[in-house]
């Protein structure tokens, strides 16, 4: 029984939330390289770069250039599991970010600095 105790506490799982555009994404990416999940960080909008982002890897995200449903990713680092939730931030995908958020143990907010704090943040 403590093998199961000592696993489940070693895993933390967070999101991140944010009103459109205001960088959930690529902080996520950036989380994911600076923990060795991935070897290189992809572009929103990839036709530059030619690798999109790991977590918006359905065909209408890469079009659309924005997160249309929670894709979550596991990493090890530090000796923890680490279960990170990006989040769509547009408004036509709430619901999926609200029912994200009775499944983690903290949150990380973007607030963009040029649009500040948006209505859409607030509900959030």
């Amino acid at each position: 029984m403590s093998d199961k105790i000592s696993e489940i506490n070693r895993r933390r799982t967070f999101a991140i939330i944010s009103h459109p555009d205001a960088g959930k994404t690529t902080i996520t990416e950036k989380l994911l390289l600076f923990g060795g999940a991935i070897q290189t960080a992809g572009a929103i909008k990839a036709k530059k770069v030619g690798r999109h982002t790991t977590s918006d890897w359905m065909e209408l995200e890469k079009q659309r250039g924005v997160s249309v449903a929670t894709s979550v990713m596991s990493f090890e680092y530090d000796g923890m599991v680490l279960n990170l939730l990006d989040t769509p931030g547009h408004a036509d995908f709430s619901e999926d970010t609200y029912r994200t958020l009775t499944a983690v143990d903290s949150v990380l907010m973007v607030i963009d600095s040029v649009k500040g704090v948006e209505e859409r943040t607030k509900k959030l």
